[in-house]
């Protein structure tokens, strides 16, 4: 076994060797081969180096000589620049010699003007003070001659004047009534024409009901003995009903009805509600009572806001604050000699919109205007002052224009109108309030109506009676003949038809008829 081991010992060793021998001569090998190719790459690199110092030789000659050529163009074109700006320089030096020549031209002209000016002048001035001492003589004279005039005549100059003036008047006292006529009889048929026109185009195109509407104020009951209920235990449930509506509630002997009595018309109609509710339900006490009433308001509520909203989008008007919109809505609830407020503004709407059309002025604002025209009687129960005070002043709140705020005064004539619009707005609310079935008036103010017209005829001197007829539409004037003549009555008729727009308010137009008539009696016996 040792000799085995032996042996293999010295095989590896000898290979060992032998691999060594193996690589050594391979390095030899490649470094001798090594050797050889640099050798050979760096004469290649020389002999590039020599092309590329060729190279550069040759492409200097080369742009040295571009460079000369470049310069020898540019010399020329410099040469060419200079000879026409020289050129340009004359024939400007030219033209301002002859500019400045025609200027001293002008110059001396204008001096000539100058010193002929100054000439006029001061023959003028001499003139001037000529005339002014021919003007002060002439005051001098005249006041001299008034002044003699005076003293021939013994009047003053005011009292001639005043003479004259009296004697121009009643001498064409009767010229000056018989042209008013004329010129009023012929501007009366034309703007008659056109206002009929326009008046009947619009109420044509607008088709409304003619019933006029009112709050209901009575609430049907199924027996009189849901009186006895409705008054409840020692009277407990109607005091409850009065107190949370603030509405009183009349139950005498009409049979199967209870009639409800308060200013607010909100209120009255939340008590109806509530009272038909509780009828129907048949549950009448306190607690639900209570419940009725809050739901009866709510329904109100909502009903304002439908209302208002209908209104504005029946009409077409956009934009309005919320708060419009629900004073529109409480109009709903609001009636004026029983026509029904909220009715009237959208039917007065239609009317100003359509007449602001044939006229060719602003339709949109004209409509808005007549919407809102009766705004104030949405809150004059709430309220201090008139429907038309508030009106305006809930317009200005909400940022209203002023031509729509002018509209709301003017429409009854508080304030002058300072817009065609205004006029149309007013116009639009006699039509639709002056309609025959539109409004009711009660008795006791009718008779006021008629007597106060009465008595502003008969106040005026050389009248004898006065009978309204027409329901206060007409008056008839009878007049003495030996105080008024015939050329004074139509300004007899104009100051009486002043008188009544100052004094009264009316719906429509009054027309006043003045009669004068003379009658001799004799007997033959």
């Amino acid at each position: 076994m040792g000799v085995i081991a032996i042996h293999w010992l010295e095989l590896i060793i000898g290979l060992v060797i032998g691999l060594i021998f193996a690589i050594v001569g391979t390095v030899i090998y490649y470094r001798a081969g090594f050797s050889r190719k640099s050798k050979e790459l760096i004469a290649e690199q020389e002999k590039a180096e020599h092309a590329a110092a060729e190279m550069a030789s040759e492409a200097q000659k080369t742009g040295e000589n571009r460079k000369r050529e470049l310069l020898l163009q540019a010399k020329e074109e410099i040469h060419k620049t200079r000879l026409e700006f020289e050129k340009d320089v004359r024939e400007k030096k030219t033209e301002l010699q002859r500019e400045r020549n025609r200027i001293d031209q002008k110059e001396e002209t204008l001096e000539k003007k100058l010193e002929n000016l100054e000439q006029k002048e001061e023959a003028l001035e001499g003139r001037v003070s000529d005339v002014l001492a021919l003007e002060e003589n002439a005051r001098d004279l005249e006041r001299q001659k008034v002044i003699e005039l005076e003293r021939i005549s013994g009047l003053t100059v005011e009292d001639a004047k005043t003479l004259v003036l009296d004697e121009a008047r009643m001498e064409y006292r009767h010229d000056m009534a018989v042209m008013l006529r004329q010129m009023e009889e012929t501007a009366k048929e034309e703007a008659d024409r056109k206002a009929k026109e326009i008046i009947v185009s619009s109420i044509q195109r607008y088709a409304a009901d003619y019933v006029s509407e009112t709050t209901v104020s009575v609430v049907t009951l199924p027996n009189d003995e849901m009186k006895g209920r409705i008054i409840g235990r020692e009277g407990r449930n109607i005091r409850t009903i009065e107190t949370l509506t603030g509405v009183d509630l009349i139950i005498d002997d009409t049979p199967e009805a209870v009639i409800l009595s308060s200013f607010d018309p909100i209120r009255r109609e939340i008590a109806r509600i509530t009272i038909e509710k509780l009828v129907l339900d048949g549950r009448i006490h306190p607690a639900r009572i209570e419940e009725m009433v809050e739901k009866a308001r709510k329904e109100v509520d909502a009903t304002i806001k439908q209302e208002g909203d209908r209104a504005a989008f029946e009409t077409g008007i956009m934009g309005l604050h919320p708060e419009i919109i629900k004073l529109m809505g409480k109009l709903r609830y609001r009636t004026s000699y029983g026509q029904n407020v909220l009715q009237h503004s959208i039917e007065v709407c239609w009317l100003t919109g359509m007449m602001a059309a044939e006229l060719g002025l602003d339709v949109m604002l004209a409509k808005r205007a007549g919407l809102l025209h009766d705004l104030g009687k949405a809150a004059d129960f709430e309220m201090e002052g008139s429907h038309i005070s508030l009106g305006a002043e809930i317009a200005r709140k909400y940022k209203e224009g002023p031509d729509v705020v002018n509209a709301i005064e003017s429409h009854h004539g508080d304030v002058e109108p300072n817009s065609m619009i205004s006029v149309l707005v007013a116009a639009a609310d006699a039509i639709s309030a002056a309609r025959p079935g539109a409004r009711r008036e009660n008795l006791e103010t009718y008779i006021k109506r008629i007597q106060k017209l009465e008595e502003i005829a008969n106040s005026f001197e050389g009248v004898e009676k006065t009978y309204a007829i027409q329901a206060g539409r007409e008056i008839r004037v009878m007049v003495r003949p030996e105080n008024v003549r015939d050329d004074e009555m139509i300004l007899k008729a104009r100051e009486i038809c002043k008188k009544i727009e100052e004094e009264l308010d009316y719906p429509g137009q009054i027309k006043v008829h003045i009669i004068r008539e003379t009658r001799v009696t004799e007997f033959a016996k």
